[in-house]
């Protein structure tokens, strides 16, 4: 009777050095300071890849939106002016454009967006100098840019805007996690630091888009648009 006392005093004892011994306490360390996040080229080329799959929307065109429902992009392909989007209407099939070079570009547009900065306005609206509107980046494989000539919403801004009816294709699209990486023919996007960042790591040109600032990349000659002082503008 002594030996099996003795016995299962043992095993408990030795449930509890277990239980012990897995047991870890965690407590919050109030002098963190959580690292800054990385700048859009770097996040591009250190962030994993993500499967495409469940991104394709249409012929060879990974389109996505991001979680707050804010910024819709597309890898896609451009001929010209004309772009590959499966989510508005486009010229990028009209045989007459065929002769154009097919390009491939990463292109976003936002529901609220920054004023486009002087220096970044780079067209004068057939002549008129007026109408050019943020809201939307265009990234070919040696260049980045931000804004366009346009009298009307983005795609996006008519589907989660103020007005919005919040359906239709956009909202059909599949959500790109924040962290996570996209790349098509040498063209990457990753949604972070509540926005999105597209470029081509290796000629080291990019964009960055987010409700309240943008920047246009270039390791040659890097700009960057200051964060606007006031709310957004949405025409």
């Amino acid at each position: 009777m002594e030996a099996m006392r003795r016995t299962v005093l043992g095993i408990l004892a030795a449930l509890f050095v277990v239980t012990a011994t897995a047991c870890t306490i965690t407590t919050e360390d109030p002098g963190y300071v959580a690292p800054p996040p990385l700048p859009p080229l770097e996040q591009l080329e250190q962030a994993a890849l993500v499967d495409a799959a469940e991104f394709r929307a249409g012929q060879d065109v990974l389109s996505f939106i991001t979680e707050d429902r804010n910024i819709v992009c597309s890898l896609t392909s451009a001929k010209g002016e004309h772009l590959n989007l499966p989510y508005e209407l486009n010229g990028f099939t009209d045989s007459a454009n065929d002769k154009l070079a097919t390009v491939p570009v990463a292109h976003c547009q936002l529901a609220a967006y920054p004023k486009p900065a002087a220096v970044d306005i780079k067209d004068d609206c057939a002549g008129t100098g007026l109408g050019y509107l943020g809201g939307t980046a265009l990234l070919t494989p040696d260049k980045a840019t931000y804004g366009e000539c346009r009298s009307g919403v983005t795609q996006i801004e008519a589907t989660y805007g103020p007005k919005g009816g919040k359906s239709g294709p956009l909202s059909e699209l599949p959500v790109l996690a924040d962290g996570a990486n996209l790349e098509r023919n040498g063209l990457r996007c990753s949604a972070y630091n509540r926005g999105v960042a597209c470029g081509n790591v290796s000629a080291g040109v990019a964009f960055f888009v987010a409700r309240d600032h943008y920047e246009a990349i270039s390791k040659a000659a890097e700009t960057a648009a200051p964060a606007p002082s006031k709310a957004p503008k949405t025409p």
